[in-house]
């Protein structure tokens, strides 16, 4: 199946309000550019200096997301002009977009990613350091925090991945009325494998990549 087929296809399928994600990393900007043609304008990228060398030769209106583990060193790069950042792991990486945020005088717009799988090589905030974020978020200007993200374990048992993907759920609903914020509404869960479920579970993003463009091009 081409590109654009593909996009259709998982529009027509996703709910309205759910918005695609096209994980477009290691895959060049003719594949972007196939994708874009088909009406896709949100592409997520895991690599600082792969979204750098894209960003300029595609369409500026392109929503550029970071989904990837995000290096401290690397974050003044990206600020000026991605649209979301969904990895927002530790406190760490949030207090360094609030810094470079304010140097350019942008309120970024970020999730904060919650480690709920039962893998050791997943990054993210626990439960409570987000809810500790939430009442102290006055300490970060420069961020806007629009909601969650979390992967599910790489497994097949549907019933974990289903209670992992519930517990972020709740979290987020928790964390909504606790912010009462119009901006926090954003709940990132669900890729290729496990997006199905993630949407039934209440996800309002997904990201998904090897259904759209095929295998990576390393």
């Amino acid at each position: 199946m081409s590109i654009a087929s593909e996009i259709q296809r998982l529009k027509l399928e996703l709910p309205v309000p759910t918005k695609l994600v096209a994980v477009s990393k290691f895959h060049p900007a003719e594949a972007i550019e196939e994708a874009y043609a088909a009406g896709q304008r949100i592409f997520g990228e895991s690599r600082v200096q792969e979204l750098c060398e894209k960003q300029p030769l595609l369409p500026r209106d392109i929503e550029w997301h970071f989904i990837g583990h995000l290096q401290t060193n690397k974050i003044k790069q990206i600020i000026p002009f991605v649209s979301l950042i969904h990895g927002v792991d530790s406190v760490k990486v949030l207090k360094e977009i609030n810094k470079e945020g304010e140097k350019i005088e942008r309120v970024v717009p970020c999730l904060l990613q919650v480690f709920v799988a039962q893998e050791e090589t997943k990054f993210g905030l626990s439960p409570d350091e987000c809810r500790e974020l939430a009442v102290h978020w006055d300490q970060f200007p420069f961020v806007q925090i629009c909601g969650l993200m979390g992967m599910a374990s790489l497994t097949e048992n549907q019933v974990q991945i289903r209670t992992e993907f519930s517990q972020l759920k709740n979290l987020f609903e928790e964390l909504k009325a606790t912010l009462s914020t119009p901006a926090f509404k954003e709940l990132s869960m669900g890729m290729s494998e496990d997006y199905k479920l993630a949407v039934e579970c209440g996800s309002t993003m997904v990201r998904i990549g090897s259904r759209i463009f095929g295998q990576r091009q390393y």
